[in-house]
């Protein structure tokens, strides 16, 4: 019997000290994170549409290394082009408390009551190249020009084809992105500037007849969507012997969905058969391929690290000051407020200047771009 007792106190002892050994981890961790969020400048919450689109990985990284590297926590957050997963993901982040929230949105026009929620918690809210529509609980945009963009892409049509020295008529097709962006009007807008000089004169024919933005726009920026449009275009209006000269899309993913349907067909195998001038934006890497290829010939380069150091200046000065000096100043029309922004700039990429701008710039490496 004394055996049993000593060994049954042995192991109410062994129970004791175990208990003991976890709370004492436990509170090591508690420690620990507390230690953390008092060491933080703050917490920043950055909400990201996809990661299948390779800039906005690029973008969300480069701004979560600028912020953790300044002393902030870091919420990085991606949806996948869910819209639903987008508002969970910011409810989620401002339940556990934000300073300052950055959003590139899936659907601009989804998230009025998350950012209202976040004004009442007293948290920042900067719009990153996609403008938030119809709320007036949106502090600054991130934003490139998209206007001067659209130009870029139909005054290399102009130029491309020599419509300012006379030449044509050539057939043209026009694209343009998601109307549940912003930005997708502006392109168009930008374009159709350079564009609708030449299409009035006859220089340039739509044969589809396709020319309002409802009609040539892509859902959800689907390079698959825009490669099947392509493909009616060309077996509805260019099936008995017309060619495709001339094609304006807003981005590199539609583009290269767009090459397809050309490729299909057998454009670029021929003289007789030359790829048309297609524009695009990003410089995503497929698409500088395809441009040194001679394929795509043009994309618009909006400089990423350019763009997240604005928003992180943006943020440093709201949470410094609680405003931030822009360069344009109640500039955009959101259906609620004239939201002010810090615009930058871009530049077309072609066959000529992508090396100077992309490599020696550093944004791409050779390897990048010739493995």
């Amino acid at each position: 019997m004394p055996v049993k007792t000593i060994g049954g106190r042995m192991k109410k002892l062994t129970v004791l000290l175990v208990i003991v050994m976890v709370f004492s981890m436990v509170g090591t961790l508690f420690a620990g994170g507390a230690k953390e969020a008092a060491d933080s400048k703050g917490r920043i919450g950055l909400s990201m549409p996809t990661q299948s689109t390779e800039r906005w990985v690029r973008e969300g990284q480069m701004m979560r290394e600028k912020f953790v590297d300044l002393g902030y926590t870091v919420d990085l957050q991606y949806a996948e082009d869910n819209v639903s997963t987008q508002l969970s993901q910011i409810e989620n982040m401002l339940m556990r408390g934000l300073d300052a929230i950055v959003i590139t949105s899936i659907d601009g026009y989804a998230l009025t009551d998350v950012i209202k929620r976040a004004k009442e918690q007293g948290t920042f809210v900067i719009a990153y190249d996609r403008l938030l529509m119809n709320t007036p609980d949106v502090d600054y945009y991130a934003t490139f020009d998209s206007i001067a963009i659209g130009q870029l892409m139909g005054g290399y049509i102009v130029d491309y084809l020599g419509l300012e020295e006379g030449k044509g008529p050539f057939n043209l097709e026009l694209f343009a992105g998601s109307l549940d962006d912003n930005n997708t009007p502006l392109y168009f807008d930008g374009a159709m500037m350079e564009l609708q000089p030449y299409l009035d004169n006859g220089q340039l024919v739509v044969r589809s007849g396709q020319t309002e933005l409802d009609q040539v726009a892509t859902p959800n920026w689907d390079g698959q969507l825009a490669q099947a449009r392509m493909d009616n275009l060309i077996s509805g209006y260019y099936s008995t012997g017309e060619i495709v000269d001339a094609v304006l899309s807003p981005y590199d993913g539609l583009s290269i969905g767009i090459l397809s349907a050309l490729k299909a067909i057998g454009y670029g195998q021929s003289a007789d058969l030359p790829f048309p001038v297609i524009t695009g934006q990003d410089c995503e890497i497929p698409s500088v391929k395809s441009i040194i290829a001679g394929e795509q010939k043009q994309s618009v380069f909006v400089d990423t690290r350019v763009l997240s150091e604005v928003a992180v200046n943006l943020v440093l000065e709201v949470l410094e000051k609680g405003y931030a000096d822009v360069n344009k100043p109640d500039a955009y029309d959101n259906g609620a407020k004239m939201v002010s922004a810090q615009s930058a700039s871009a530049q077309y990429v072609d066959i000529h200047n992508y090396r100077e701008v992309l490599i020696d710039s550093g944004y791409y490496t050779e390897a990048d771009l010739f493995d």
